[in-house]
């Protein structure tokens, strides 16, 4: 009895459970939940009792009951509402996906044929804009590291800069430094130059070069577009023209890639045919977030010009214009660019009383830490991309050159031969630049062999005279003079200026002036 009782509670429960199943089910499928709901019912004891007092359907009960559960396990699918899912999934606008993909396995066979153009089209809609996003990531570059070594090259400038295995150099010193030049490039394991710059015609700054094109396979050759009629000059541009290679002269806002970065014409925005100064070449070089800016021996006219360019000219290290001279870096400049550091590249005790005490006064006043190579000799700095380390700490000597000294200066440096003295007035007239050898054959001066009995001449006169004696000089001439109408120059096109400044620059004494 008590068994039966058990039985007839398990009955009632799984009947329940069948009911509400199949009454969940009837919106998913009408004849699986109405098939569920029947078998459910008919386990009811009093239904079944019902149903076995009817004589006729009796006999059924036995079948009927696992007819009804058998149906209730098999879902019942019109082949209406097949047709509609496969329909559904041609247009690929169904939004019950779990019905794709139940009915996938029996309507897929007959209706891949219909559907085969369709996956055709599409491969060859999604590959016509790969080609166009391919080149979007490649400009992109990643940010290695760039070295920039400030050499000592005396009174005079040259940079070089080494990225991702490509080289730059950035002016080259004068002659009696080329060969320290060259040497110093072999060592860091130089035999290509991507990029050499001549910021402008100056023998403290080209002179060098000269030795490069020489020793080295040079690529490009970037320079300021005007001419100068001194020797040295035509000796560079006859070398450029031996290796094969044109004189590049960019425009403002120029952008060349170099190694892991790149780097900017800032100047000059114009050519001025009587200064040479202001025709240099300034470029902003940038690696990662770090930059630099080099800007030879431009002045105050043309860092005005770099100013209203509209280029981003801030920067974290500036080699200031002209050794620190007192007519470069301007408060504006200074201002427009706002850099960390500031190297001044300059002879040690130099003629010339670089750097002007302005300046250095305008660096302490910013807080800009300083490098000298007349104090430190060469300077290392090697970018990451996001900070700057160098080979040694700031000296922040703000100490201005001793302008007193120029004449004994020139004296010394000529007797001593030191690269680092400002004996640009001698270098410039000697066909061999005194124990350079190297410098000597990349000047390719040899015809000058006949000027150096003027080279004991020109100290002389510079002890016995003012330290500011004036000369005369034109801008396409070779010579200074002492007078602006000694019959070899155009008094409407002369201009004064001091003699050693005119040396700096390679002009040599004129004979006729000067005997």
């Amino acid at each position: 009895m008590k068994r039966k009782k058990t039985f007839y509670i398990l009955r009632y429960i799984f009947a329940v459970v069948l009911i509400i199943g199949g009454l969940g089910n009837l919106s998913a499928s009408v004849p699986f939940g109405l098939c569920v709901t029947l078998a459910g019912v008919s386990l009811f004891p009093f239904i079944w009792n019902l149903i076995r007092k009817k004589a006729a359907i009796a006999r059924w009960v036995p079948l009927l009951v696992p007819l009804l559960f058998f149906i209730a396990a098999t879902p019942f699918t019109p082949e209406s509402a097949a047709q509609s899912r496969t329909i559904a999934i041609t247009d690929e606008a169904s939004d019950t996906p779990e019905a794709v993909v139940t009915d996938t396995p029996e309507i897929t066979p007959a209706e891949v044929p219909t559907d085969t153009p369709t996956p055709e089209t599409t491969p060859e809609e999604t590959a016509t804009p790969t080609p166009t996003e391919t080149p979007t990531p490649e400009p992109t570059k990643e940010v290695g590291e760039m070295k920039v070594h400030f050499l000592d090259v005396g009174q005079g400038l040259s940079i070089l800069v080494q990225s991702d295995g490509q080289t730059m150099i950035y002016d080259g010193g004068d002659k009696s430094t080329s060969s320290f030049v060259v040497s110093y490039l072999q060592k860091q394991n130089v035999t290509t130059i991507d990029y050499l710059i001549s910021s402008h015609y100056d023998s403290d700054h080209m002179a060098g070069l000269i030795g490069c094109l020489n020793a080295f396979d040079v690529k490009n050759v970037i320079s300021s577009d005007y001419e100068h009629d001194s020797k040295l000059y035509q000796s560079f541009i006859q070398t450029v023209a031996d290796k094969g290679l044109t004189m590049q002269h960019p425009a403002v806002g120029t952008e060349f890639s170099f190694g892991s970065g790149s780097f900017q014409i800032l100047a000059p925005a114009t050519i001025d045919p009587n200064d040479s100064n202001k025709n240099s070449v300034a470029i902003k070089l940038t690696n990662g977030d770090n930059s630099f800016i080099f800007t030879g021996d431009a002045e105050n006219t043309s860092e005005k010009a770099m100013c209203e360019s509209g280029i981003d000219l801030s920067c974290d290290v500036l080699v200031p214009g002209h050794h620190g001279s007192a007519t470069a870096t301007s408060w504006d400049f200074l201002q427009a660019t706002v850099p960390e550091y500031a190297v001044i590249s300059c002879g040690k005790d130099n003629q010339y009383g670089h750097p002007d005490k302005d300046v250095m006064d305008k660096l302490e006043s910013m807080d800009i830490h300083v490098y000298r190579t007349d104090k430190q000799g060469t300077i290392v700095a090697v970018s990451d991309g996001t900070t700057i380390t160098w080979n040694q700490e700031p000296c922040n000597d703000y100490s201005p050159g001793d302008k007193e000294d120029k004449g004994t200066q020139a004296q010394t440096s000529q007797s001593k031969g030191s690269s680092s003295s400002g004996s640009k007035a001698t270098a410039n007239e000697n066909s061999s630049s005194g124990n350079k050898e190297v410098s000597a054959a990349s000047a390719g001066a040899s015809s000058q062999v006949e000027a150096t009995p003027q080279v004991t001449a020109a100290p002389q006169d510079t002890s016995s005279t003012s330290n500011e004696e004036m000369v005369w000089i034109t801008a396409t001439g070779s010579k200074y003079h002492n007078k602006n109408n000694c019959g070899q120059t155009d008094p409407s096109k002369a201009s004064e200026i001091s003699r050693a400044e005119a040396e700096s620059r390679g002009y040599e004494p004129c004979k006729k002036c000067f005997r």
